[in-house]
């Protein structure tokens, strides 16, 4: 069976693809995350950063916030009101690989004749980190031509 037959066996209605994306699928949201992976924490941080309007960075937030990717947390600066602050969550740290992915993709492909704008380093060592496809048997890197679809235990079958 070609990997195409074998897709055709099983819908593609509860795709994890999109579910991932009705949730991080939107431009402000990948750049709220990024600047989340930068350290950035507080309302005005981000907004300063990212040049967002108000309404939409709350919005985006919300939805982080609401889907476990941040945790929002009260501070306090001296003589000043409570606020918020945002923290990933692991479920929110556990997407860096796929923006990372994003960033190497786009580096390799968009970055100025200059080169990328930002080179992500290992704290160990120094050196650039880079995103690569392995499979549980350690084989790779490996790419779409050397992959395919298989219904997994929740595969809904086709109409």
């Amino acid at each position: 069976m070609t990997a195409a037959a074998d897709r055709a066996a099983f819908s593609a209605e509860n795709c994890s693809v999109a579910r991932t994306l009705a949730i991080v699928g939107e431009k402000w949201t990948l750049l709220v995350l990024r600047e989340a992976f930068y350290g950035v924490r507080r309302f005005s941080e981000f907004q300063a950063h990212l040049g967002i309007a108000r309404n939409l960075l709350t919005a985006r937030l919300a939805t982080l916030v609401d889907h476990g990717l941040l945790d929002r947390q009260t501070y306090q600066d001296p003589n000043s009101r409570a606020r918020q602050e945002y923290r990933l969550t692991t479920k929110g740290r556990d997407l860096f690989p796929a923006l990372i992915a994003l960033m190497q993709w786009g580096d390799t492909y968009l970055a100025d004749d200059a080169g990328p704008a930002v080179v992500v380093a290992h704290n160990d060592c120094g050196t650039a980190v880079h995103v690569e496809l392995r499979c549980a048997h350690d084989h790779g890197p490996l790419t779409a031509r050397d992959t395919h679809p298989t219904p997994g235990p929740g595969a809904l079958p086709t109409p």
